[in-house]
């Protein structure tokens, strides 16, 4: 017969082997893992069917930087004037590709980059230079339908605060801090550019990235940049010539850093005559 304090030391046992087998298995459901209990009677530590078939969230683009030189990844987008465009569809002509920066601060589009897309487009008006050069020109926005809409919405307004801050009616009547900013206004927007209230400037294909698949690719997709917290492309060119190949590429190190389109006209002489 087993004494009383026999009896006592064994139930104390099977009670500190209860307790640590119902802490194997909160631990275990706690790291996404199931209990199996064999006929043994001890329990069995396996990975749960739902732990192995666990869905991972889609990997963000890994960055390919473009190399001059070399062919241009190929990429389908939307266009905002409605269908799709493939790059490679574009083959026999030069490409221009454009990533203006969009937003420079919340609610607030890049006033550069937008006067530089007004005057690109009256270059083209004025000297039809995609048919001087062999020429398409895609511009590319990291943003949603919705927002490219906006951005084109916006820029009569803009035009027009750039022209008011360049030809205030009294200049005399600003403080230095306001004549500094006329003063730069100038040097920055030397020409007058004006769009209709409802006026929507869209001669090139818009590009619609708003998965930021190709701005994250070429490393361009940026949260912040140059002090600014907002979603934005490092504003950038690319020329890809007629066979497809990458002729010629710029990254912005800050908003006013950009070649002119004097320049960049100079490159696309170059591309055609083969040097």
């Amino acid at each position: 017969m087993i004494s009383k304090k026999k009896a006592a030391i064994l139930v104390a046992a099977l009670v500190v082997l209860a307790v640590a087998a119902m802490i194997v298995v909160f631990q275990g459901q706690a790291a996404g893992q199931v209990i199996i209990k064999p006929k043994s009677g001890r329990p069995t530590l396996n990975l749960s069917q739902a732990a192995q078939t666990q869905v991972q969230p889609p990997a963000e683009p890994r960055p390919q930087p473009a190399i001059v030189g070399q062919p241009m990844a190929d990429f389908t987008l939307p266009v905002y004037q409605g269908g799709q465009l493939t790059l490679s569809s574009l083959r026999g002509k030069n490409v221009l590709i454009l990533f203006p920066r969009g937003y420079a601060a919340e609610n607030y589009w890049c006033t550069i980059c937008n006067y530089r897309y007004v005057e690109l487009a009256d270059l083209e008006k004025a000297q039809k230079i995609r048919e001087k050069y062999n020429l398409e020109i895609l511009v590319v926005f990291p943003y949603t339908r919705d927002v490219v809409k906006a951005w084109l919405e916006a820029l009569p307004g803009q035009l027009e605060t750039v022209r008011a801050t360049k030809n205030p009616a009294d200049p005399s009547a600003l403080d230095e801090r306001g004549k500094t900013r006329m003063e730069r206004f100038r040097q920055l927007f030397p020409a007058d550019y004006a769009l209709a209230k409802d006026e929507i400037l869209a001669p090139f294909p818009i590009l619609v990235d708003g998965e930021r698949t190709l701005s994250k690719k070429l490393d361009l997709f940026r949260t912040e940049w140059t002090g600014s917290k907002v979603d934005q492309n490092i504003p950038s060119v690319y020329i890809v010539d007629a066979a497809g190949v990458l002729q010629f590429k710029y990254l912005g190190q800050n908003t006013v850093d950009r070649p002119g389109y004097d320049y960049i006209l100079k490159v696309l002489e170059v591309i055609n005559s083969g040097r």
